[in-house]
Parts: C-alpha cells; sequence; structure tokens
C-alpha cells in the first residue's frame, strides 16, 4: 500500500508540474488578445483555467497521497507551514509555500466577482512566483530527479515557460485590437487634449 501511495505522489506531483507549466503558458497567451491552436480567445480563456483546475487536482492527489504514505512521513503542519518539515526542510518548505500561493490563487479565483478584478489580478501574478518555487521543489525534494525522464520533463517546462515569458515581455506581444468608434472616439479626444496643452 506505502508503494502505491508513493508511486502516485511521484507521479502526480510531475504531472501537476507539466499542466500547471501548460497553465501558465495559456495565461500568457490569453494575456496577449491572441488565439492559439484553432481556438478563439475566449477558447484559449477558457482551456487555461480547466487546465489550471486540472492542475491543481493532481497537486491536491500528490500531496494526499504522500500525508498518508508513512515512508513520506508528513505531518499536518508541514502541508501548511513553510521549513518544518522533519525531511529536506528547504525543498518541502518551497513545496509548502507554492501549495500556500496555489490555494490564495484558487480562493480568490472562485470569489472574483466578490473581491473585483483588480484584487483578483494582483494576486493572480503570484502564479510567477509559484511555477519556479514548484519545480525546485520537484528538482530538490524528488526521489526522481537525476532521471533522464524527469530532467527532460522539466526542461521542456522551462523552454515553454520562459519563452512564453520571453515572448510576454516584448513590443509585438499583444495584438493589435481592431479600430472601433469607440476606441477612434478616444483617441481623437487624447490627441485633442495633447495638442491643446502642447499649444
Amino acid at each position: 500500500m506505502d508503494e502505491a501511495l508513493w508511486a502516485l505522489g511521484r507521479g502526480t506531483g510531475v504531472v501537476g508540474l507539466a499542466l500547471f507549466s501548460l497553465a501558465l503558458v495559456l495565461g500568457i497567451t490569453v494575456r496577449s488578445g491572441r488565439s492559439a491552436a484553432g481556438l478563439p480567445r475566449f477558447g484559449v480563456a477558457r482551456l487555461h483555467r480547466d487546465v489550471a483546475l486540472l492542475a491543481t487536482v493532481f497537486i491536491g492527489i500528490h500531496i494526499l497521497s504522500l500525508f498518508f504514505d508513512s515512508y513520506a512521513q508528513l505531518q499536518l503542519v508541514d502541508l501548511t507551514v513553510p521549513f518544518l518539515a522533519a525531511y529536506q526542510p528547504f525543498w518541502l518548505g518551497l513545496g509548502t509555500l507554492a501549495v500556500d500561493l496555489t490555494l490564495a490563487v484558487v480562493v480568490t479565483a472562485l470569489l472574483r466577482h466578490r473581491i473585483g478584478a483588480r484584487a483578483f489580478r494582483a494576486v493572480h501574478w503570484a502564479t510567477y512566483l509559484l511555477w519556479p518555487l514548484s519545480v525546485a521543489h520537484g528538482i530538490g525534494a524528488g526521489t526522481d530527479a537525476a532521471e533522464p525522464w524527469f530532467l527532460i520533463v522539466v526542461g521542456v517546462c522551462c523552454v515553454a515557460v520562459l519563452g512564453a515569458v520571453a515572448w510576454g515581455v516584448t513590443a509585438r506581444f499583444r495584438r493589435p485590437q481592431p479600430a472601433t468608434p469607440a476606441r477612434i472616439k478616444t483617441a481623437a479626444t487624447r490627441r485633442l487634449a495633447s495638442s491643446e496643452v502642447s499649444s
């Protein structure tokens, strides 16, 4: 039984990291205003949300399976307060921090209509910290960290996420928006105000 839980915990952790990486790439794509893989922007946004939820489910299974595995010897406090674990406190602590941030993002997503879009976006930016914490946790605490297949998975995740982040800071990141009457009026008003100030 313990061996099954240990294998389940390891497997779901890797799958959760891969899904979370995909969700981050999709989230950056949504911010760009572009379609992807034949999906319109709202379809990419929906896929981003669904993949993020699926990643959260896998991370939850990862945590629960290791919690009930006697080999891992995790305590409830290890899952909520970072850097207190008896075994590899630093690397497990990074995972605990990632879990705490995940909970914050999930809760604010569920309460988005109550707390407002600005507060939701502010907490949602935590995903850019959550992802490297998860990667470092997987490399430092994972028993498969030296395995070639694991390194390939992590390498692909890193290339995808870092490539998306690099694209997100370029000048061509956002797709030009179509010129609607409202945007034309706003642009004309700004130009008029600017010319009045300069004169």
